[in-house]
């Protein structure tokens, strides 16, 4: 019920998503770009005077460029542009006629086209690793870690779940223990009642029994409370609906027992050492941090690209004569070269690499103090169940030895021997002792599972399959 409806959990769940989009995102850095372009250029020249003093008259021009392209970038570094262009202009040209010098106008149609392909290969810097690279694999660690971390918060709320469960159960058994307390007080004033009209005990002893029924009658009240409190406590974590739930009392059908396990210290450790998702999530981390080394230090190499341009041209008079050509491959072009560009100095890449270098240690010593964090946890926790399950042992033999000495001093008390006293006594003590052992027995059940917790073996212990969640 928890894994399917609590908030916690439900909020947790978005984390994957939101990382698997972000992953996404940063492939998208791949995706081509379409780029497409039109333009219309009018030219009016006015008329002049050329240097020796002749009228040049005026002339205009009308073109019309058509371009589109395709680019991007491809996963080894390159980048690639395809790209054509049409270009028909009409208008009118100058002509000097030196048989009159003078000059006139002739019309001037022309086209121009090309298409070409060009590809920038770096050899250095950016080669094995540029920026979406380092965000494709950044963003890919991030997904991981995501859903470490919702496999963290499920192992949290489940173990929430188990020891809230507990809680309940010992807060009902305490209310069984306050109830029975009050029905042996309860009896035993009616006895002194009695005893006391006869003549047979003081009324001191009668006022005892009474502030005592008083007083346990105060106690199951709050033992009712406390019940109450933890019943809410777990119906928060079993729902997302609590003003739905919150007038309906739980009916837990478990009950407190103590099974006797055996603890393997180097087993537990190996656990928790392979199955902790805040541990998987911090060896994540120095894989992302070495990632990051990796890509500074690669910003420390100078530019050195290699520049390769092919493509075909065509011209005439009219569109349709440069689109010929361009078909036919007649005026075919093409070009090699190479671009270094390397900063002096280059005081920001060194930088950044040794600060990067720098977390990478960080993270590498995070990674071994939690590891040594998680060694301690287990330690403490198994000594914990350990000392837990004894107590429990010790507080039934108490139960034993405070019923019997119950029993013991109501026989004598039949018979005339004892005092309302010790009876009264002899009760607070056996009360005692069953909430000493209902506590101890509900300690020893949230030790284990807060062990299973840091060994990080919740769901493998409760049989919990995520796939199906």
């Amino acid at each position: 019920m928890a894994l399917r409806n609590n908030l916690e959990l439900r909020i947790e769940r978005y984390n994957p998503q939101i990382a698997l989009f972000d992953l996404n995102a940063a492939r998208g850095g791949y995706d081509p770009v379409v780029r497409g372009g039109a333009e219309h250029d009018n030219r009016t020249q006015g008329a002049r005077l050329d240097e020796l003093g002749r009228l040049v008259p005026s002339y205009g021009s009308l073109q019309n460029s058509y371009s589109g392209s395709v680019g991007g970038l491809l996963p080894w570094g390159m980048t690639y542009d395809f790209a054509a262009n049409l270009s028909p202009e009409q208008g009118e040209r100058i002509v000097f006629n030196p048989a009159n010098s003078n000059y006139f106008k002739l019309p001037l149609e022309s086209s121009y086209g090309d298409v070409r392909m060009r590809l920038t290969q770096p050899l250095l810097k950016n080669f094995l690793m540029d920026g979406t690279r380092l965000s494709i694999s950044t963003a890919k660690l991030r997904l991981k870690s995501s859903e470490q971390g919702l496999r963290q918060r499920i192992i949290s709320v489940v173990t929430s779940v188990e020891t809230s469960y507990y809680d309940v159960l010992a807060a009902r058994q305490a209310v069984g223990v306050q109830e029975q307390a009050l029905t042996l007080t309860r009896r035993q004033f009616q006895e002194d009642q009695k005893r006391l009209a006869v003549g047979a005990i003081a009324k001191i002893d009668l006022t005892q029994a009474e502030a005592q029924a008083a007083s346990t009658e105060a106690d199951l009240l709050t033992a009712q409370r406390n019940l109450a409190i933890q019943m809410n406590a777990l119906k928060k974590l079993l729902s997302d609906n609590f003003a739905a739930w919150a007038s309906d009392p739980l009916e837990l059908t478990g009950q407190l027992t103590a099974e006797r396990q055996f603890f393997n210290l180097q087993e537990s450790w190996t656990k928790g050492l392979t199955l902790r998702p805040d541990l998987l999530q911090a060896k994540l981390e120095v894989e992302r941090s070495g990632i990051q080394v990796k890509y500074d230090k690669n910003q420390l190499l100078p530019q050195l690209d290699l520049i390769g341009t092919y493509g075909l041209s065509g011209s005439g008079v009219q569109s349709g004569d440069s689109l010929n050509q361009l078909t036919s491959r007649d005026q075919p072009f093409w070009a090699v070269g190479g671009q270094i560009t390397f900063p002096i100095g280059n005081r920001s890449a060194r930088s950044r690499y040794a600060a990067s270098r720098a977390v990478a240690a960080q993270t590498l010593l995070t990674l071994k103090r939690l590891e040594q964090d998680i060694m301690v946890q287990i330690d403490d926790a198994i000594k914990q169940a350990q000392s837990s399950y004894d107590r429990v042992l010790a507080t039934r033999k108490a139960v034993e030895y405070s019923k019997e000495a119950f029993d013991g001093a109501q026989k004598k008390f039949e018979f005339g021997a004892g005092t309302t006293f010790v009876i009264l006594r002899m009760q607070r003590d056996l009360t005692a002792a069953q909430s000493d052992e209902v506590r101890a027995l509900a300690e020893y059940q949230k030790a284990l599972a807060l062990l299973a917790q840091f060994e990080g073996s919740t769901l493998e212990r409760r049989g919990i399959d995520l796939s199906i969640y």
